[in-house]
C-alpha cells in the first residue's frame, strides 16, 4: 500500500497515512481531534468535514445530501483516505456549561446529628516513637507498630511497599514524631486496619482530612473536596466528561470503546476529566492532592466500567450483563487518579446494566430509604432509570428513553449550551413562539426542557393534535409542509445564529413521543407489578441536571410526568454527587447503600409484554386514557377524543 499526504487546514504538515486510512485517525495522527458524539457511527453527523482536493472513499453519506456531497463534503468517521488530500474542518460545536462552579463552595448541610470522629473510617493520629539506639536497634516499622499499640490501641499487622520505603526518612525529619493517617473500617476487626500515610512531625488538628466524593455522569463529572475531620464540602468542581468526543450516550461509548481495544483510552479520558477537576478544587483552596485519602464514586455502570478499565461491551448485549455491580476498591495510584497513591477509590453498587450506582446514591441522598410515602425517584437522561417504592420495599427498572432529551435524534436538537431554546411559549391566537435562549444569544436550536415545553405549546395550543399530527389548517404561515413532511418554524432563518430556519417536524415530534412514552410506561409497568396504580404515587423525586430545568406543568401536558399536584414533585439536584458525598463522609451511609442496592427488585422491561401495551397507550398527548390526566383533560376538552 502506497503512503499518501493529508493536509489539513489546522496543520502546516501533513499526515502521511496509508490508502484505507479512516479520515479522523489522519487528523489524529497529527494533533487534531475530531469529536464523534455517535461513537463513529456515522449517525450524528457532527464529524463532516470538507475535502477541497483529492478523494476519499465514503463508507456511509446517511447525513450528508447528495448535494452537499458532490460539494465535497464527508464524514470523517466514515470516509477513508485514497490518494493525496487537502481537507478543512468546519468549526466543531463547543461545550459551554449551564451550570458554573463559583469559586466559593455552596453550602452543603450536614447530616442531623452527624459526628466526624464515630462516623469516619479515617484517623489521623499523632505518635512519637522511641530513637533508637546502640542498646535499642528495633526497625522503624516495628517502632511504629509499638507506638501505634501503646499510644492508640491500634493493631496494624502490615505496612504498603511504597511507604515503607519513605519511612526511615519520614520518622528522621520528624525528629521521632510522625502523624500516621489510618483507615479503620471496622473497631470489631483489627486486621482490617489499613496505614494509608506517614509524615513527618505533629500536623495541626485544625489541618483538614481530605476526602473527594466523585459523581461520573454520562455529560458531567462532578467532584466534591470534602475536609473528613469537619464533614464539610470545601470546594465543588463540574465539568463535561471528556468522553462527549467518543459519544454522547452510553451505547455509542460501549461500541467506541469495543473497537481496536478503546476502552483504555476511555479510562484515560475520564481518569484526566476527574484530574482536571480535583486540580482545580484543590487550588481554589490551597489543598494538596497528594494528600486526599479517600474517594467515593457514583455512576451509571458504563462509567464505573470505564473508570475501572472494564470491558462493557456486555452490558448493551442481551442479556445485558455487568462485570460486576459490586465493583472492588482499588488504589488511586492503579486508576492514574492524582491523589494519595494509596487513596482507596471506592465505587458505589449498581443494581444491573442500566441501573447504576447513580441511582443507590439518589436513593440514599434523596432519603427514600427512610420514607412511609409511596415515591416514585427517577433520573431521566438517554436512559430514563426509576425506583419505586418506600422505605419498606424498592423496585427499579430503566426504560430507554433514547437521546431525544438531550437534543439528539432531533433535526434541530442540541446540548443545554449557549444558544440553545430552553423555554417556549406559543400564543394562543397568533400562534406566534416567544423563546427564551440560553446565554440570551442568537437561537440555534432546542435542548431538552426547550423540546418538552415547545410540545406542550404546540398541543395545548392545537398546533398538534393527539397523536403528534402538526395542524395544516392552522392560520399561520409558520406551519407548512415541504418534501411531504410537515413542520413548525420556531425560528426565520434571518433571526437564527445558523443562518437556516430552526423548525420541529413530526418525525421529530415523534421521537419525542417515543422517549415520553417509554418513560411513562416505565411508570406504569413498575406500579402494575406491585399491586398499584399511578394514583398511589403519593410523590415525585427528580434528580440529576435535566430535571432541574424542566417545566413541571408543561412535562405532565405531554404525559412525561404523573398529573399530580405540583408540590408533589421534588427537585433534588445532582443526587448522585450528594449520595457520594454521604457515603464519604459516614461508614453507616455507605452501608445502608449496599443493603438499598440488595433491596432493589430489577426489573427487565425489555422481558415484560405488559411493557409494550403500556408503551403503545402513552404514545399519545399526553396518554390514551385521559383519566390519568385530569387536569389536562378539564383544560383541553378536545384532547379526550383519540
Amino acid at each position: 500500500m502506497h503512503e499518501k499526504l493529508v493536509y489539513f487546514d489546522q496543520r502546516d504538515r501533513p499526515a502521511k497515512v496509508e490508502s484505507g486510512t479512516l479520515v479522523l485517525e489522519a487528523a489524529r495522527q497529527i494533533g487534531i481531534d475530531i469529536q464523534q458524539p455517535c461513537g463513529g457511527q456515522g449517525r450524528c453527523g457532527r464529524c463532516i468535514v470538507h475535502v477541497e482536493e483529492g478523494r476519499v472513499r465514503r463508507r456511509s453519506s446517511l447525513r450528508i445530501s447528495p448535494a452537499d456531497q458532490e460539494k465535497g463534503y464527508a464524514l470523517a468517521c466514515q470516509s477513508v483516505i485514497e490518494e493525496n488530500a487537502r481537507i478543512s474542518i468546519p468549526e466543531q460545536e463547543s461545550i459551554e456549561r449551564r451550570l458554573v462552579t463559583t469559586i466559593k463552595a455552596r453550602e452543603v448541610a450536614l447530616p442531623a446529628g452527624y459526628l466526624p470522629a464515630q462516623s469516619q473510617s479515617l484517623k489521623r493520629i499523632t505518635l512519637k516513637l522511641s530513637p533508637p539506639s546502640l542498646d535499642d536497634q528495633t526497625d522503624d516499622w516495628s517502632r511504629l507498630q509499638q507506638a501505634l499499640r501503646s499510644q492508640a490501641d491500634i493493631q496494624l499487622e502490615d505496612i504498603p511497599l511504597a511507604l515503607l520505603k519513605k519511612l526511615g526518612g519520614v520518622v528522621r525529619e520528624g525528629d521521632w514524631q510522625v502523624s500516621a493517617v489510618i483507615e479503620i473500617p471496622s473497631p470489631d476487626q483489627p486486621q482490617a486496619n489499613r496505614l494509608v500515610d506517614v509524615l513527618p512531625g505533629q500536623i495541626p488538628e485544625d489541618q483538614p482530612l481530605w476526602g473527594l466524593a466523585v459523581d461520573i455522569g454520562t455529560t458531567t463529572v462532578s467532584v466534591w473536596l470534602v475536609d473528613l475531620a469537619s464533614g464539610r464540602v470545601k470546594a465543588q468542581t463540574a465539568e463535561y466528561n471528556g468522553q462527549i468526543k467518543r459519544g454522547e450516550d452510553v451505547i455509542s461509548r460501549i461500541i467506541y470503546a469495543s473497537k481496536n481495544d478503546n476502552h483504555l483510552e476511555m479510562q484515560t479520558l475520564v481518569v484526566d476529566t476527574i484530574n482536571q477537576l480535583t486540580a482545580t478544587a484543590c487550588k481554589r483552596i490551597n489543598a494538596d492532592p497528594s494528600q486526599i485519602y479517600k474517594a467515593v464514586v457514583a455512576g451509571n455502570s458504563t462509567m464505573i466500567h470505564m473508570l475501572l478499565g472494564l470491558p462493557a461491551e456486555s452490558i448493551r448485549l442481551s442479556p445485558f450483563i455487568t462485570t460486576a455491580n459490586f465493583p472492588p476498591v482499588v488504589a488511586a495510584g492503579e486508576l492514574g487518579l492524582n491523589l494519595n497513591t494509596l487513596a482507596r477509590v471506592d465505587c458505589l453498587p449498581g443494581v444491573a446494566s442500566y441501573v447504576g450506582a447513580d441511582i443507590t446514591a439518589g436513593v440514599l441522598s434523596s432519603g427514600m430509604e427512610h420514607t412511609s410515602k409511596t415515591t416514585l425517584f427517577m433520573d431521566i437522561g438517554t436512559n430514563g432509570e426509576i425506583v419505586f417504592g418506600s422505605k419498606e420495599w424498592l423496585v427499579t427498572c430503566a426504560c430507554s428513553a433514547g437521546p431525544a432529551f438531550e437534543g439528539a435524534g432531533v433535526l434541530h436538537g442540541m446540548r443545554a449550551t449557549a444558544g440553545a431554546i430552553e423555554e417556549v411559549w406559543v400564543h394562543t391566537n397568533t400562534l406566534e413562539p416567544t423563546l427564551r435562549v440560553i446565554g440570551n444569544k442568537k437561537p440555534r436550536g432546542l435542548c431538552g426542557s426547550g423540546l418538552i415545553s415547545l410540545m406542550a405549546e404546540m398541543f395545548v395550543t392545537g398546533l398538534v393534535d393527539k397523536s403528534g399530527n402538526i395542524n395544516l389548517d392552522a392560520n399561520t404561515p409558520r406551519v407548512r409542509q415541504r418534501e411531504n413532511k410537515r413542520e413548525y418554524v420556531l425560528v426565520w432563518a434571518d433571526d437564527s445564529g445558523i443562518d437556516q430556519d430552526i423548525v420541529i417536524t413530526e418525525v421529530d415530534i415523534d421521537n419525542l413521543m417515543r422517549a415520553k412514552a417509554a418513560v411513562y410506561a416505565g411508570f406504569t409497568v413498575m406500579a402494575e407489578r406491585v399491586g398499584l396504580s399511578m394514583g398511589d404515587i403519593e410523590q415525585v423525586m427528580i434528580g440529576g441536571a435535566f430535571g432541574q430545568y424542566i417545566n413541571t406543568e408543561k412535562a405532565i401536558q405531554i404525559g412525561l410526568l404523573p398529573d399530580m399536584p405540583w408540590d408533589s414533585f421534588h427537585f433534588l439536584g445532582n443526587t448522585a454527587v450528594q449520595g457520594a458525598y454521604l457515603a464519604l463522609i459516614d461508614l453507616q451511609a455507605r452501608q445502608r447503600v449496599n443493603l438499598n442496592a440488595a433491596k432493589m427488585t430489577y426489573i427487565e422491561l425489555s422481558a415484560d409484554n405488559s411493557f409494550f401495551e403500556a408503551f403503545t397507550s402513552a404514545m399519545f398527548l399526553p396518554h390514551t386514557d385521559m383519566s390519568l390526566f385530569p387536569s389536562i383533560a378539564a383544560k383541553n376538552p378536545s384532547a379526550v377524543q383519540v
